[in-house]
């Protein structure tokens, strides 16, 4: 499998450290794996580029083309951020802005639907759920079929205070989630919610109602 971790966050807390438990129990000498900080990335300035004209152009396709060409490449797709206020980090938001033109709404890359997502989130207390939700979406309208979940409170500031029994029930979930991925990769297909979006984003199409770099895209693709 070829495996790609994008972090939310530079900092190596439980988060991290949580994406850690997972990697030990998937990745094996036969798999690839690449990781990637979103730290460095400006914020989206929404000039519409990457929707209306392409995506080559975007004003820091240099910084984040290796990214994004990884993600295209990989079977497993793996986010992880801290709770951030209820919410993903800032930084992460900003990389998933820039990712907007690869919405079933724009110009899905069709091999998306082959592909598995995790979303690893966790919080001192509350938060993390929803966190791992947020970015559960965002993969979705990406289209991937199946996105696991990994969220823990672990009643600590910094991993090193969690508690033993918290962290061995987090590298129970962590391992869970291993194996279901190996049991599904080359598995996967769509389910009925997307199967119902992906036809109505074509009538979309079809109807002139997005850009005519999108609908140029969906005739390429034969999907229209």
């Amino acid at each position: 499998m070829k495996i790609v971790l994008l972090h939310g966050q530079k900092h190596h807390g439980s988060t991290w450290n949580t994406s850690q438990l997972l990697l030990k129990e998937l990745i094996t000498n036969q798999d690839t794996f690449r990781e990637f900080y979103v730290n460095d990335i400006p914020y989206c300035v929404g000039c519409f580029t990457c929707i209306l004209k392409d995506e080559e152009n975007c004003p820091h396709r240099e910084l984040i083309k290796e990214i994004i060409y990884s993600i295209e490449q990989a079977d497993v797709i793996i986010i992880d951020s801290p709770n951030y206020c209820m919410g993903m980090t800032g930084q992460l938001k900003t990389f998933f802005d820039h990712m907007a033109y690869r919405w079933f709404s724009h110009r899905p890359l069709g091999n998306m639907q082959n592909k598995i997502g995790v979303t690893i989130s966790t919080t001192a207390g509350m938060g993390a759920g929803s966190v791992t939700k947020q970015m559960e979406k965002q993969l979705f309208w990406w289209g991937l079929p199946r996105i696991y979940r990994l969220s823990a409170a672990v009643a600590a500031a910094n991993w090193n205070d969690v508690k033993p029994e918290t962290k061995q029930k987090i590298a129970k979930k962590s391992k869970s989630i291993a194996n279901k991925i190996k049991r599904k990769h080359g598995h996967v297909k769509r389910g009925f919610r997307q199967r119902v979006i992906f036809k109505l984003m074509g009538n979309m199409q079809k109807a002139g109602l997005g850009t005519p770099k999108d609908l140029a895209y969906w005739k390429e693709q034969g999907w229209i």
